[in-house]
């Protein structure tokens, strides 16, 4: 019997995703967004499987389980939010007025997603997955703090480590909100920057 070298399989390279693969990855997460952004993460891999017209084997041979599935669409939603947070380091006005722009297009963000919401509430482990994908997202949010904080418009004790706190926090009230409690993300956003601004109270952010 022939014996096959262990190089022969451990040096051969991944083949690349076909094309149809790749056209029917894309029309699952697109299908998924969907569902879950107005389902949440309850929504069934079944569901999402037919939104995209495709069989639930086809889903599954992409994303064993639905955790995978979510990992790839937080994945997503940080980049996208990444995105806005690099326009926001181009645009106009102060530094403080593109923070606060900043803050209030990622807030839109999430609060037409509720599996997002959820996730950002409450579903640390997917966050800790994901944490590699949110470094450009970091990196970028600090730079707007920081440019913010230098003009005298936020608090001096203001660091980019208040961001997700914050969003955290609005992913609770978004979720709240959507079972007819609380008092709407927008207040929420508000007393938040508020807290931000330069002349808060003096209160430690520990």
């Amino acid at each position: 019997m022939t014996t096959i070298p262990a190089t022969s399989v451990i040096d051969t390279p991944a083949r690349p995703m076909r094309a149809d693969a790749r056209r029917n990855r894309a029309r699952i997460l697109d299908a998924a967004r969907a569902v879950l952004a107005e389902h949440g993460v309850d929504a069934g891999m079944d569901e999402i499987a037919r939104s995209a017209d495709l069989g639930v084997g086809t889903l599954y041979r992409h994303f064993p389980t639905k955790e995978a599935l979510i990992d790839a669409i937080a994945a997503d939603h940080f980049a996208e939010l990444a995105e806005l947070a690099g326009r926001a380091l181009d645009g106009s006005g102060s530094p403080g007025e593109r923070f606060t722009d900043f803050i209030w297009s990622a807030a839109r963000r999430t609060r037409g997603d509720a599996a997002m919401a959820q996730v950002m509430a409450a579903n640390a482990q997917v966050l800790d997955r994901v944490a590699g994908t949110k470094v450009a997202l970091t990196e970028r949010v600090d730079l707007l703090v920081q440019a913010a904080v230098a003009s005298g418009e936020l608090r001096a004790d203001a660091s980019g480590a208040d961001v997700p706190a914050i969003m955290c926090g609005l992913g609770s009230v978004v979720a709240t909100e959507a079972l007819g409690h609380g008092a709407g993300w927008e207040r929420y956003l508000t007393l938040a920057l508020d807290g931000l601004r330069y002349g808060a109270p003096n209160v430690p952010l520990a």
